[in-house]
């Protein structure tokens, strides 16, 4: 039997900007997402903790280095530019393995910089 647990998760993700004329998605730094081993296109989804919004939406590289969290398209109505988010991925597991699992989880502090980690 297959178990569905988390893969990924980046914590406190501040959104850097909103930009509702892109056709969708949430442009995600290129170095957070190798960090916890997020791949583009991949479907994730999010937790707003400034307003408790709830969304699923797939991930966009963005520019290495630059602490890029961009909410696009329709997505830019679920928060703005400081909110912080947690931005997750799931995987399935065999029941076997769950038990020694571990996710990969990075959080955030300020100009979106890795503060801790750990599983990756």
């Amino acid at each position: 039997m297959l178990v569905h647990l988390l893969k990924s998760k980046i914590h406190r993700a501040e959104v850097t900007d909103a930009s509702l004329d892109y056709e969708g998605s949430l442009t995600v730094a290129t170095d957070l997402m190798k960090r916890v081993g997020f791949h583009p296109y991949e479907r994730v989804l999010c937790s707003n903790l400034a307003n408790g919004q709830r969304f699923e939406t797939y991930l966009i590289p963005g520019n290495e280095g630059s602490g890029a969290v961009i909410l696009n398209g329709a997505t830019a109505h679920l928060g703005k530019a400081g909110d912080r988010l947690t931005i997750m991925s799931y995987t399935e597991v065999d029941e076997g393995r769950a038990a020694g699992w571990e996710p990969r989880v990075i959080v955030l502090g300020e100009k979106n910089k890795v503060v801790a980690s750990r599983g990756v």
